[in-house]
């Protein structure tokens, strides 16, 4: 952890240190100021299935992309074509999310303290930012079909619609395990259910048409796509986007870890607290503590370091302890000093 020069002098470890201690439980004491991290070594590897999950997804998707516009240009249909549209979004956003993830496993350097865990947040971000253009490209296409409808091949788009469910659904299967666990996996899960959605309402307009052989349900069908689309797809971009600007994870409550660390013993006040996301599945957090009878010790640290990841998923947490004298006030002690 960075500290402030005018208060703290730096050195590297002694040469007869020994090995360096577990990455989880480091702590290191300058004077009267200590530091304890915390980190959960099992947060680094890819979430269990999910890569797995995504290599799969973006097979059947492209796979079935591909099927999908051939037929939809056959039967003349905006709605399969616009299907199409969003599926092809969906097969980037996976694969993105599977090479930011992939990237996320590299271990940190000089350069990149963190390493590359960031490049979740980005995808997710990218993601949304694709499928609200995808959703603006089809409602423009919708908007200009619905002026002049034109025939289409009802039954071709009922088979390849029923179709599209089917794989939709069955990936979407995939990431229900780890859809509380990440961001991607759950952006990915909310996808592929509501494509499985979109499909069974094509069938319906599909249906419908056959019946009454209202050609302006085509493109209604594929507004109400893109409807559907941009509801599930605001959810993600609000979400990645606080997490790009490093505010506090929508799951954890800030207030409730600043009670808790004022509730520990000796800890008199706690300042400069910072919480946010490594990764869209690993949530860092940094706080002072004021404990005026001097550093705690390590099992105290590492106490709250496990409670805090178990309690509030704060798996990796950095805290410093400071005594509190006037001499050596700490000047991030503001509520508003970052």
């Amino acid at each position: 952890m960075s500290t402030d020069s005018s208060q703290h002098g730096t050195a590297g470890p002694p040469a007869d240190a020994g090995p360096p201690r577990p990455a989880h439980a480091v702590e290191n004491a300058h004077g009267n100021h200590g530091h304890a991290h915390g980190l959960r070594v099992s947060g680094m590897s890819l979430p269990l299935g999910v890569g797995r999950a995504l290599s799969v997804g973006i097979a059947l998707n492209l796979s079935f992309v591909c099927v999908e516009v051939v037929f939809a240009l056959w039967a003349h249909s905006l709605a399969l074509l616009s299907d199409a549209s969003h599926n092809f979004g969906d097969v980037i956003s996976l694969g993105l999310a599977w090479g930011a993830m992939a990237l996320a496993q590299r271990k940190p350097s000089i350069q990149f303290t963190y390493g590359f865990k960031g490049t979740t947040i980005l995808a997710a971000l990218i993601n949304a930012m694709i499928l609200l253009v995808v959703t603006g490209g089809i409602i423009w296409a919708a908007v200009v079909r619905l002026a002049s409808p034109a025939a289409v091949n009802e039954n071709v788009m009922i088979w390849v619609a029923a179709l599209g469910t089917a794989i939709n659904a069955g990936t979407a299967v995939l990431f229900l395990p780890s859809r509380g666990r990440d961001l991607n996996a759950r952006g990915a899960f909310i996808h592929m259910a509501a494509d499985a959605a979109v499909s069974v309402a094509v069938i319906a307009a599909g249906l419908v048409m056959r019946a009454t052989g209202w050609l302006w349900l085509d493109p209604a069908a594929s507004i109400a796509i893109a409807f559907v689309i941009f509801v599930g797809t605001w959810g993600l971009l609000r979400q990645s986007l606080r997490l790009a600007v490093q505010a506090v994870p929508s799951g954890v409550d800030a207030k409730a870890v600043r009670q808790y660390l004022f509730s520990q013993p000796g800890v008199i006040e706690a300042h400069d607290l910072h919480i946010w996301a490594m990764s869209t599945s690993e949530n860092a957090m940094t706080a002072h503590l004021v404990m005026p009878e001097g550093h705690p010790g390590d099992p105290f640290l590492q106490r709250i370091a496990d409670e805090l990841d178990a309690r509030f998923d704060v798996g990796h947490v950095t805290l410093q302890v400071e005594t509190g004298g006037s001499s050596h006030a700490c000047r991030l002690a503001s509520e508003h000093a970052v």
